[in-house]
């Protein structure tokens, strides 16, 4: 039986030659909502107020060209056919790892030119990190981009999905995993963990090790249903590889830093 769902509507808004796409708002929403929480905590925990707004300014933009950069480069042979559709980001194709690199990269530069501690900076940026990337799947969604493997209509009803998500995941006539959910849900949480972990008072450095781990150990079992993965051999995703690699880097910068006296600091001090 034929099934007839119409997709929602890509576009946001359009004012004569400009197109607004719901991707770019989304994303745009989580990043100014986390810039909002970082400038707030960075306050409290002693930072001029312009601190994390002159950040943003630098590494939003960085991060989306290394973001798209990691993914065009791992989709080469596609994209050196196809030169025109390289800066379409509103179309999808934005890699997270990618991004984080950029971001990370700025922020040490950025720290050392404000003779800021890397650390204290990256403490507070990670709940609006990870808050962002909930935010940021949603623009996925609208895509009908990054989901899992084909599934039943009554799998979906079972997950107690309003039916808004359900149509969504019906794409060229069969329904798929949402595993954009699945990743949002595993952000929010883990956004709300490191919460938590801020009145733990964790030694400097040690909340952002937390969302690295938290968030790989989310993406490498997640990305493992996903269908449209960059690939690194035929079993093995590229963004499984980093997800374990991430995971080792945090656990050995954590006991590193911890035996070589490094993290005496604390986050409230």
């Amino acid at each position: 039986m034929l099934v007839n769902i119409q997709p929602l509507d890509r576009v946001f808004l359009e004012l004569g030659p400009i197109t607004i796409y719901w991707y770019g708002v989304i994303i745009g929403t989580g990043v100014l909502l986390g810039l909002f929480l970082a400038v707030r905590e960075s306050e409290r925990r002693g930072l001029p107020k312009e601190t994390f707004v002159d950040l943003v300014l630098f590494a939003v933009p960085i991060a989306i060209l290394c973001a798209r950069a990691y993914y065009v480069i791992f989709q080469w042979d596609y994209y050196s056919q196809h030169l025109a559709q390289i800066p379409q980001i509103w179309q999808g194709g934005l890699a997270i790892h990618g991004g984080l690199i950029g971001a990370i990269i700025t922020t040490i530069v950025f720290a050392k030119v404000r003779g800021l501690s890397f650390w204290k900076l990256v403490d507070i940026a990670a709940p609006s990190i990870i808050l962002g990337q909930a935010i940021g799947r949603w623009g996925n969604f609208m895509n009908q981009e990054a989901h899992g493997g084909p599934v039943t209509r009554e799998f979906l009803e079972n997950l107690h999905l309003p039916e808004f998500i359900i149509n969504q995941m019906y794409i060229n006539g069969q329904y798929y995993h949402p595993t954009f959910l699945y990743e949002s849900l595993w952000n929010l949480t883990g956004f709300l963990v490191l919460l938590l972990l801020r009145k733990v008072n964790l030694r400097r450095g040690e909340l952002f090790l937390s969302y690295v781990i938290w968030y790989s150990i989310g993406r490498f079992f997640i990305e493992g249903m996903r269908m449209d993965s960059l690939m690194l051999t035929d079993t093995l995703r590229i963004a499984q590889f980093i997800s374990i690699v991430l995971i080792i880097t945090a656990v050995v910068v954590w006991i590193f830093r911890r035996t070589k006296g490094l993290a005496k600091e604390r986050y409230l001090d």
